[in-house]
């Protein structure tokens, strides 16, 4: 498989050269030259399959014949080793919980599969590799944690300073050995446009391989896709149409989702639920799309102004406004919504959700006002990442889960910046 430029400005190229590259030359973001829908038996018999059997067959027509699949095989079972539950919270909603992996997030399974992938690129590489990655919440631990120990890689974070959960900085900031994280006085965008001008600096990366573990990495984009099928062979019992309500910041999980229905996924429609960083919302009322700063609220991992991914939707619909409108509903919620959400879901069903998942629920119940469908939204991290917001609303403690304990009493080492030239020195030293 090789993959072309949403700029179209530089060279096709291999899975291998744009994991490792993260961006094009050109600047622009990787996407993969063909998608094969998988045969119809494969989805007829899904729930015969076991999930690394899955996510196996429906990830190897985007990387072989450049990692053996005999080694793809494995990097797959190693990225899965943790559960992906369908919970029902009524008859027409219920949620895919993504926070079972090793920092509770569903950024566990992107980080993970990127990081064996690096690693079995790099491993007859003398020259070492910088992952260079911005955070708003979640991204930063996973990463963290996947990269931990991969032989010739060093993992630099940013994330901004005080817009974090006190666990998510620790999940980043406390590991150590080849992990780094810079605490940047502004907010995620700011984060992002530093990584994307340190990608755009030819002093910086003509002394050094600079690569991303954002969304923006096709090896840390495309394994989402898996959960979306673990869901259909959850629920393809219900005989109902599926929808999936995705709360969403850079919009990479969405994205994937619609790329396993470009598989052959039968997935009726997304919802992109969005907190008050509304651009896609907007854009999808007045078809112009008009980025602004991010602003910070206690869904903080969908603080983005402007997604990155949304790019690569576009041209999943051919660039068509119509066909994106038939495919993709977006809403906007405040904190306060939020809140009400997680309030209701405590109350009226005995289930506790994170600011994301709330966001998400919301969604769902608004796409049903007016449709008919089985909703799935996504709970993308464990609720005690944010514990001041959730204990808060719902007036009880919530128990720390093992992953979370850990790192709670560590010592946070970071390192803090106020600029890019401040990045820039601290990579050059």
């Amino acid at each position: 498989m090789n993959y072309y430029s949403l700029n179209r400005k530089a060279p096709n190229t291999t899975f291998e050269d744009a994991v490792v590259r993260g961006l094009a030359p050109d600047k622009g973001l990787y996407f993969p030259e063909s998608i094969t829908p998988l045969e119809p038996s494969f989805f007829e018999t899904i729930e015969d399959k076991s999930n690394t059997e899955i996510a196996f067959e429906a990830i190897k027509q985007f990387i072989g014949p450049e990692i053996p699949e005999d080694v793809l095989k494995t990097i797959v079972e190693e990225t899965l080793n943790f559960d992906f539950p369908v919970v029902e919270i009524n008859e027409n909603i219920s949620t895919l919980e993504l926070f079972h992996g090793p920092t509770m997030a569903f950024k566990d399974v992107g980080a993970r599969f990127m990081a064996r992938c690096l690693g079995y690129f790099n491993k007859t590489n003398t020259k070492d590799v910088t992952v260079l990655v911005a955070t708003s919440g979640d991204t930063g631990g996973a990463v963290a944690n996947g990269f931990l120990g991969v032989k010739g890689v060093n993992v630099v974070i940013l994330y901004p300073s005080g817009k974090v959960s006190d666990i998510q900085e620790k999940q980043l900031t406390t590991l150590g050995q080849n992990i780094t994280a810079l605490e940047v006085d502004g907010v995620f965008d700011d984060c992002q446009d530093m990584v994307k001008q340190a990608f755009m600096d030819t002093e910086l990366t003509s002394k050094m391989q600079l690569t991303s573990a954002n969304s923006i990495n096709i090896a840390r984009w495309l394994p989402q896709l898996f959960y979306f099928m673990f869901t259909y062979k959850q629920l393809k019992s219900k005989n109902k149409d599926l929808v999936f309500s995705v709360p969403s910041g850079n919009f990479g999980n969405i994205c994937a989702g619609m790329v396993a229905q470009k598989l052959g996924l039968p997935i009726k429609h997304f919802i992109a639920a969005n907190n008050a960083n509304a651009t896609v919302v907007n854009y999808m009322i007045s078809q112009t799309y008009n980025p602004k700063p991010s602003v910070q609220t206690i869904s903080n991992a969908m603080d983005v102004g402007n997604p990155s991914n949304f790019i690569r939707i576009q041209e999943l619909h051919n660039n068509d406004f119509d066909t994106l409108k038939a495919n993709l509903s977006s809403y906007s919620y405040t904190d306060d919504d939020t809140r009400a959400a997680l309030l209701e879901l405590y109350n009226d069903f005995n289930y506790v959700a994170d600011p994301h998942g709330g966001v998400g629920y919301l969604g769902a119940k608004d796409y049903l006002k007016e449709n008919e469908a089985h909703v799935v939204f996504l709970e993308t991290a464990h609720p005690t990442k944010f514990l001041d917001v959730v204990e808060d609303v719902i007036r009880e403690n919530i128990d720390l889960p093992p992953q979370i304990e850990a790192v709670m009493h560590k010592e946070k080492v970071a390192i803090a910046i106020n600029s890019y030239d401040a990045l820039k020195a601290f990579l050059l030293q």
